[in-house]
């Protein structure tokens, strides 16, 4: 597809973007690359809402919390 640039940039047809909502535009080189992301990772979500449980060490020793000493 060729897009024709104009003062304002170019146009991505929508349909090309069906139930995107955010993409990253970044340049390599000679090439501009558009990714597509999606807000319902939820690897994105880590660490927004974390918890006290009382354990100082917590965020260091999480394996021997979840799993047990010695796992």
């Amino acid at each position: 597809m060729k897009a024709k640039v104009t003062n304002r940039g170019i146009v991505i047809p929508r349909e090309m973007l069906a139930g995107v909502e955010e993409v990253e535009i970044r340049k390599e080189d000679r090439c501009i690359v558009i990714s597509l992301l999606t807000k319902n990772d939820p690897i994105l979500a880590l660490g927004k809402h974390p918890v006290e449980c009382g354990a100082p060490n917590a965020s260091e020793h999480h394996d021997s919390y979840i799993y047990g000493s010695g796992s």
